[in-house]
């Protein structure tokens, strides 16, 4: 990211969903010698595909229905600065070929328009998507895929780099805490929770995690019992082989978790669906250890 920074080349940023692709490119823009310029964001998978070419391109007075007045688009509004094309990958196909000319050219023509204008902005892109194995199923162009990945950055799930994880909970704590007291910390148990969690929605399911931990929370430290339930909770453990015999206090742990995690922690509501008294479970609970669910 440091060294792409500095240079004015195409650069395509790979990686899971919530992972921080925009965060990325914001760094190289911000970064780099056209700081100064626009950052024009645009999510090509949020928009119609019928309105991204206007949104790209721009377009003139009366060029279709309801065209009221010319608008500027964001290759032409992003002018010295970068355009970020967050989620390339669901860019129509024909849409892929216009784009593909207009950074060859460096040029745009608005729709409605036989006038061309020169451009002068950074292409960053970004997917979570096999661009290469949607080459191949005739989704994405070759040649586009050849011109915006000059340089690729490759952003690893959070799952494969979890020393990130205590870094990014200390920033979110921070982030979330009352401006007017003390910064939130988190306990060591709730700490080695979101270690061992495996993060399918990345960074933004761990910001989302401490936010909730945070506002439900009622005291200085974050505990087991301010985490999400599927944290709380946790869904790892193994099944029991075919025909094996687990102990019967093994078996109502397990029963006892499960019954919690599909009330959402609702003690009252699991103790009813296993049959007990709320006093039961209590005892249950700090009998195999979870006395964290006493929340």
């Amino acid at each position: 990211m440091e060294k792409v920074s500095q240079h004015e080349y195409p650069v395509l940023i790979l990686g899971e969903s919530g992972t921080g692709k925009e965060l990325v490119a914001r760094s190289i823009h911000y970064s780099g010698p056209r700081k100064e310029r626009p950052f024009a964001p645009v999510d090509c998978s949020s928009l119609v595909p019928t309105l991204i070419e206007s949104e790209l391109f721009g377009y003139v007075k009366g060029a279709f229905t309801g065209a009221m007045q010319a608008k500027q688009g964001l290759l032409e509004a992003a002018q010295g600065g970068t355009l970020f094309l967050d989620e390339i990958g669901d860019m129509p196909v024909d849409l892929q070929a216009k784009l593909l000319r207009a950074l060859q050219e460096r040029e745009v023509k608005p729709v409605g328009s036989t006038e061309r204008r020169r451009i002068n902005v950074r292409i960053i892109a970004a997917t979570n998507r096999d661009l290469e194995g949607a080459i191949r199923g005739g989704t994405f162009r070759q040649d586009l895929y050849f011109r915006l990945n000059v340089v690729q950055v490759k952003i690893p799930p959070l799952r494969d780099r979890k020393s990130d994880i205590p870094i990014l909970v200390t920033a979110f704590l921070e982030k979330f805490s009352d401006p007017q007291g003390p910064v939130r910390t988190i306990s060591d148990d709730a700490m080695h929770r979101l270690i061992a969690y495996d993060w399918p929605g990345n960074v933004r399911e761990l910001e989302n995690a401490i936010e909730r931990a945070v506002a439900l929370g009622s005291g200085p430290i974050v505990h087991v019992g301010d985490l999400p339930s599927n944290l709380q909770y946790p869904t790892t453990e193994r099944a029991p082989e075919k025909n094996e015999i687990l102990p019967l206090d093994e078996l109502e742990r397990r029963a006892i978790l499960r019954t919690l995690r599909e009330t959402g922690g609702d003690k009252l509501s699991a103790a009813r669906m296993l049959g007990i008294g709320k006093t039961t479970l209590y005892r249950k609970l700090k009998q195999y250890h979870m006395e964290q669910a006493e929340q």
